[in-house]
């Protein structure tokens, strides 16, 4: 009788190769389970985004449903928690925020879990961690998803300490540090413009435009303008290149930091009016087009 053909038999159990064909079987599930646009079908989805990646200091009333107590939506809280309900004089503040320590596959989620743990966390509780269950309500369902976000910009910290407070030193520390290395930001305030943020980091200043458009059609309509000449925000700035987070693109532009943010608004109307005709257009890139889409694509990062 011949020997027994151990082809098609699989790796050996408990063997090296069978604990790496389990390794790469739990990676590429792990990347599955992964959320690519976790704010998706919340009409503030793009500065939410802002607010997670890379807006310092923030915050904004959340329109949470059903709460007996107002929530607020923080940048960051202090030991990058995921929220805390804390007093203030009088009254009871609850914060979730959105630059948290530990987070899931999907900070919709979390946030969404955040919220539903503030709305009854009492006072001087903090929660570090989201950790949002099969039980978690959906992010739509959790906050009024048709509204928009009323942003305070902050260029200090001094917020994490309630009014009239005296902090123990530790905390005084802490506060000071945070706003040692704060940049100067600012949401630009102009007509149709949504969610585009101008930072001040030194020798340059920044735009960075979260876009609501599928990351593909924002790319062609980059594309068409760019070819055009015509993708900037006038003198003294340069299209920086773009970046993907969350499901969405983020057109960067370079610009002269000696002026202020608002003198960018009018630029990044026209920019926007701009996009908005090319993203219109549905006929097939020209040869110049496409060499700028390529161009644009070598010019673009990813960001997790």
């Amino acid at each position: 009788m011949g020997k027994k053909s151990k082809r098609n038999s699989g790796p050996k159990p408990g063997g090296a190769r069978a604990e790496k064909l389990a390794q790469r079987r739990a990676e590429r599930e792990s990347a599955d389970a992964v959320v690519t646009r976790p704010f998706a079908g919340v009409a503030a989805e793009c500065d939410l985004v802002a607010l997670r990646e890379f807006v310092p200091s923030a915050t904004a009333p959340l329109p949470v449903q059903g709460a007996d107590r107002e929530v607020t939506l923080a940048t960051v809280l202090p030991g990058a928690v995921a929220a805390l309900s804390r007093e203030n004089g009088d009254a009871t503040e609850s914060f979730v925020g959105v630059q948290v320590q530990n987070f899931s596959e999907d900070l919709g989620a979390d946030l969404a879990a955040s919220v539903e743990w503030v709305k009854s966390a009492a006072v001087g509780d903090s929660l570090s961690a989201a950790n949002p269950t099969s039980d978690t309500p959906a992010l739509t369902s959790v906050i009024a998803a048709d509204a928009q976000l009323d942003i305070t910009v902050h260029q200090n910290f001094d917020w994490w300490i309630p009014e009239g407070m005296e902090p123990a030193p530790e905390v005084a520390a802490t506060v000071q540090q945070a706003n040692a290395a704060i940049m100067p930001s600012a949401r630009l305030n102009a007509d149709g413009v949504v969610a585009a943020w101008w930072v001040d980091a030194g020798e340059k200043a920044h735009i960075r435009w979260v876009r609501p458009e599928s990351e593909d059609d924002l790319m062609l309509a980059l594309a068409r303008v760019h070819a055009a000449g015509n993708l900037h925000l006038g003198e003294n700035s340069r299209f920086a290149g773009s970046f993907r987070t969350h499901g969405l693109l983020v057109p960067v532009f370079d610009l002269d930091p000696e002026m202020h943010a608002d003198e960018w608004a009018p630029a990044t109307v026209e920019l926007g009016n701009r996009l908005a005709e090319a993203l219109a257009v549905d006929a097939p890139l020209t040869t110049e087009e496409r060499r700028a889409r390529d161009g644009l694509r070598g010019r673009q990062i990813t960001l997790r």
